[in-house]
């Protein structure tokens, strides 16, 4: 069995989202790498990063998710409801097949010495990786957060980090990289806004505090919604279950006359979790996961493994594009169109290159068309899905209360955004359709139709995205902003143009 590592970097910027996609874009970047979730939150002003990897590629993308983020985040001028010591501030390597919690533990060690030599951050290791007792609990280890520590490293012979300068880095702070089982990240949202009972309660349900083994907690205000949060984080679901948290939270709530209304899971979460939350909730009696669970018996007779019809993907795609809802819409449907371009590219030249009688000097163009076309494939799945939430972050800005002062900034950021990301689009296409062009005297007469079909689709994908930029011009209020996008738009359709099919 292959190795595969579940890597989730938490990074201090949750509210520029521009800064958010070029850190994630970093991992995304890396070979292997497999994004599974982006979860950013405004209040705490916190990505949660996860993607899995083979080891070599979880370990170059988590050291290019700190060398962007020190890059981009000045922790002098960030401010947040979450606890954080450092621009990149924790960095978990998890264990998920081919790999135990002591190879995990290897990589934390790794990419703790390259951090702290190559980025001259100090390195903080915790969890399974820790190299003393104290530092096995993240708390501790980022107690007084970057202020705090600040202060003391330098001074403070406990604070002295397992790799890196005995110095806070000016603007990125520390990190903490480590190697941990699968966790669950728990908020509960209470009722109230009253900060001293959202300390009590958090301070009564931790374990630190007299409460719930393996729970962390912390309560944290969200002003925009006038309410307490108390982010919890279940170190072992299987001791202190969901449903554990969620009761023991609402008994402490209602001795302060409040109540948890909702509740939120934040990145990812072992199946299993949910399970034992609906065996508790609902009072099961012999019931058997393995037998009762339809995913779960379809997995075991290998029924989900089976290749997917193409026409069942397709039909799905038409009927997504045809409903009243407003994703996904015609800035997705510019991504698809690129991304079938660029699979077509693929198609003929492979096609071509495993002709018999295939000369040698067109086997180089060939093989560069198979790479870029499947790189930039890639690209144009990704952007499908960034279109659709771009849109979803700007109704999001547009549902904010209209007295709320940072309204109009939220909005402002929303539609810059909705206009970048068909940019890249439009940008991508125009990259293809060069890679379409170089390519179509080298394929077989055979799929020289898809050749071309692949760049009309790569046109059609360019045009299309074009429309979803102007769309959103008109209403951005920096013109300087607004006209440098207006001017990538045309750069990219300038060089739509110039490819003849």
């Amino acid at each position: 069995m292959s190795a595969l590592v579940e890597c989730v970097p938490n990074f201090s910027e949750g509210r520029d989202q521009a800064k958010v996609e070029a850190i994630v874009g970093a991992a995304r970047r890396v070979k292997g790498v497999a994004i599974l979730d982006v979860e950013t939150d405004a209040d705490h002003n916190r990505c949660v990063l996860s993607f899995v990897a083979p080891p070599e590629a979880a370990l170059e993308a988590c050291f290019r998710v700190a060398e962007k983020s020190r890059e981009l985040i000045d922790l002098n001028v960030h401010k947040g409801e979450h606890p954080r010591m450092g621009a990149v501030d924790v960095i978990p390597f998890i264990p998920v097949s081919g790999i135990d919690i002591k190879g995990c533990a290897a990589l934390a060690e790794r990419l703790g010495q390259r951090v702290g030599r190559e980025l001259e951050i100090p390195v903080y290791l915790y969890d399974h990786a820790a190299r003393v007792p104290e530092r096995k609990d993240l708390a501790g280890v980022r107690k007084g957060q970057f202020e705090g520590l600040k202060a003391l490293i330098g001074k403070d012979a406990s604070r002295v980090p397992d790799f890196g300068p005995n110095r806070i880095h000016p603007t990125a702070g520390a990190v903490a990289v480590g190697a941990r089982q699968q966790i669950v990240n728990f908020n509960l949202n209470l009722d109230m806004h009253d900060l001293a009972a959202g300390k009590d309660i958090a301070k009564r349900l931790r374990a630190s505090g007299g409460g719930l083994p393996c729970v962390r907690g912390k309560e944290i205000g969200l002003a925009a919604r006038k309410q307490v949060q108390i982010s919890t984080v279940l170190t072992d679901y299987k001791t202190t279950s969901m449903a554990k948290t969620l009761a023991e939270a609402r008994r402490l709530a209602a001795e302060h006359g409040a109540k948890v209304v909702t509740t939120e899971i934040v990145g990812l979460l072992p199946r299993q979790a949910l399970v034992d939350f609906a065996v508790e909730t609902l009072n099961l009696e012999n019931f058997k996961p393995e037998v009762q669970i339809l995913e779960n018996r379809l997995e075991a007779e290998g029924a989900l493994s089976a290749a997917p019809d193409w026409r069942q993907g397709a039909s799905a795609v038409a009927e997504a594009l045809s409903t009243t809802d407003a994703t996904p819409g015609g800035g997705s449907a510019a991504a698809i169109a690129g991304a079938m371009g660029c699979g077509l590219g693929m198609m003929a030249a492979a096609i071509t290159l495993r002709s018999k009688k295939l000369e040698e000097t067109r086997r180089p163009g060939l093989m560069r068309a198979v790479q870029a076309f499947g790189r930039l494939k890639g690209g144009f799945e990704r952007l499908m899905a960034q279109d659709s939430d771009a849109f979803e972050r700007f109704m999001a800005a547009l549902a904010l209360p209209k007295d709320l002062p940072e309204r109009p900034r939220r909005m402002q950021e929303a539609l810059v955004n909705a206009a970048e990301v068909p940019l890249r689009t439009a940008a991508a296409a125009a990259e293809g359709l060069a890679e379409a062009q170089a390519a179509l005297p080298l394929v077989s007469a055979s799929v020289l139709s898809d050749m071309r079909s692949a760049a009309h689709l790569l046109k059609a994908a360019a045009a299309c995205a074009a429309e979803n930029v102007r769309i959103n011009l008109d209403g951005i209020k920096d013109r300087t902003k607004a006209e440098a996008l207006a001017r990538g738009l045309d750069d990219a359709l300038k060089a739509c143009g110039r490819v003849a099919v």
